[in-house]
């Protein structure tokens, strides 16, 4: 194996540090390819960062199922002693590629299972809930977590301003404003599908499920202060201890458990349990143990294994299904068309996220396209030439809810405790303790000090008055007076007229 430079055509080069020139004064010679391949190629060496979780590290490792939960799925990588590959993606949801790992923010916990069945893709975060319940207000959501459009500052107005409209977020904006906003790092936090998902057993029975990963690390947080001071020392405090970690042989694990819900309670159920915005209480549906999530590789280069890694939660496998979870729908739709945009029509073909299985697609051409079954594949089915054809038997029907109207319409109709508070407030008053109180009242004060619109802060606290009236009167006490309102979200000039 040779050692010296070569052109991305293989052809040796001559020299890495000098450009041809002609002629006494210097001019650079338009045919020394090598120096326009290389800055050719450094103009094009990023693709688009992603528009929501674009700052994350990750690493690979295996999941080994270690119970017996066949008789809710018929899934490969759920039967008994089963071990799969996997890749997982941790991230931040607001931030921009370069911001800080410790701002405060939710935490994305995605895996990609290379199972025998193809690839299965779980997309969710370390919160077991989410800001909104329909997917129609993600793009409005996200908006209001980034920049300004004049000055491009991010502004604590224009977010408060959404999350007080919806109602629906103030379960996810108690756990952001809580500890768990501030995992101290990726390897000491929990993850959760978060939607609920849909099993199906051998027999063709359909059960509801959501997925729990409780870290084996134990689950340890930041404080304010500690977050801020590493924000400013080290960026990627997050990328840095997984990468470490994993280097030195501190292998991170989780433990799945999953929760299951009969098929037919979800009609009945006291609220719709396909709202993202809802748990399900554990003593209605306890955890059941299912297998551990363990990661012991790094990626070899970041680029071609994180930055260049999809993860869509339309990639199911036979045994799970989706639910009419009306987020999860949209997502089903926008992830993977986000992936053919950013990385490529042709995204799945790269290693990382090819399947260890065969596929035999006929999705066909695109940029970069490279994989083909044979000169002679039929390019359309069905087809009289031997090409794939599609087979119910090895598929299964999972079709699932779709069929099924009366579920349907239950799913839409309001439940007797479908109320956007009350869970909040159980969080607020029966799963924190007494200091955990102190420092949420003490983080959600942080936060709103910097609301500088005085309709809009008497807003905020009426927000925090329906989770809890105690809660929302210790904000306000918390809260200092604001020292130069502003009259508008936007805070900038209008522009002058011609």
């Amino acid at each position: 194996m040779t050692n010296h430079t070569t052109t991305n055509s293989g052809a040796p080069v001559g020299s890495d540090q000098h450009s041809q020139s002609v002629g006494a004064d210097g001019a650079i010679a338009l045919t020394d390819h090598y120096l326009v391949e290389k800055l050719a190629q450094f103009n094009r060496e990023r693709v688009p960062e992603r528009v929501v979780h674009a700052k994350g590290g990750g690493a690979f490792g295996t999941f080994t199922t270690t119970n017996d939960v066949s008789m809710y799925t018929r899934a490969a990588l759920f039967q008994p002693g089963v071990e799969t590959e996997l890749l997982t993606r941790f991230s931040s949801v607001a931030g921009e590629l370069g911001s800080p790992d410790t701002w405060r923010d939710p935490r994305g916990f995605a895996i990609k299972f290379y199972t025998s069945e193809g690839n299965y893709d779980l997309v969710g975060n370390n919160t077991p809930v989410f800001f909104i319940k329909d997917g129609i207000k993600f793009p409005d959501f996200i908006r209001s977590q980034k920049r300004l459009p004049g000055s491009h500052l991010r502004d604590h107005n224009m977010q408060w301003d959404f999350w007080t409209l919806q109602p629906e977020s103030a379960h996810q904006v108690t756990w952001l404003m809580g500890d768990r906003g501030l995992p101290s790092s990726w390897r000491h936090m929990d993850g959760f599908g978060s939607h609920t998902y849909q099993w199906i057993n051998a027999e063709g029975e359909r059960f509801w499920v959501k997925y729990h990963f409780r870290t084996a690390q134990g689950h340890d947080t930041l404080t304010q202060a500690q977050a801020d001071q590493i924000a400013g020392e080290d960026a990627d405090f997050h990328i840095r201890d997984l990468h470490e970690a994993i280097d030195a042989g501190n292998f991170p694990s989780w433990d799945l458990s999953v929760q299951v819900m009969p098929y037919a309670d979800a009609a009945e159920y006291r609220f719709n349990p396909f709202d993202l915005t809802k748990v399900w209480p554990k003593s209605d549906y306890p955890l059941i143990p299912v297998g551990r999530m363990t990661l012991d590789r790094n990626p070899g280069n970041y680029f071609a294994e994180i930055e260049q890694a999809t993860f869509a939660p339309s990639n199911f496998v036979p045994g799970i299904a989706a639910s009419p979870d009306k987020m999860l729908q949209a997502r089903i739709f926008s992830y993977a068309d986000a992936h053919r945009y950013r990385v490529g029509t042709n995204h799945a073909e790269l290693p990382v996220n090819r399947p260890h299985t065969e596929t035999n697609s006929y999705s066909k051409d695109g940029a970069m396209r490279h994989g083909y079954r044979s000169p002679e594949q039929p390019v359309y089915a069905p087809n009289s030439f031997g090409g794939p054809h599609a087979d119910a038997a090895a598929h299964g029907d999972d079709r699932g809810w779709q069929n099924d109207g009366e579920l349907i319409r239950a799913a839409a109709t309001l439940h007797p405790e479908d109320d956007d508070f009350v869970q909040a407030r159980t969080l607020v008053n029966e799963v924190l303790d007494d200091a955990a109180r102190d420092r949420l009242v003490s983080n959600i004060a942080g936060h709103v000090s910097k609301v500088t619109i005085p309709e809009l802060r008497e807003r905020v606290l009426l927000y925090w008055s329906n989770v809890d009236v105690v809660l929302g009167r210790r904000v306000a006490e918390a809260l200092p007076p604001i020292a130069e309102p502003r009259t508008s979200l936007v805070g900038e000039p209008a522009p002058a007229s011609r």
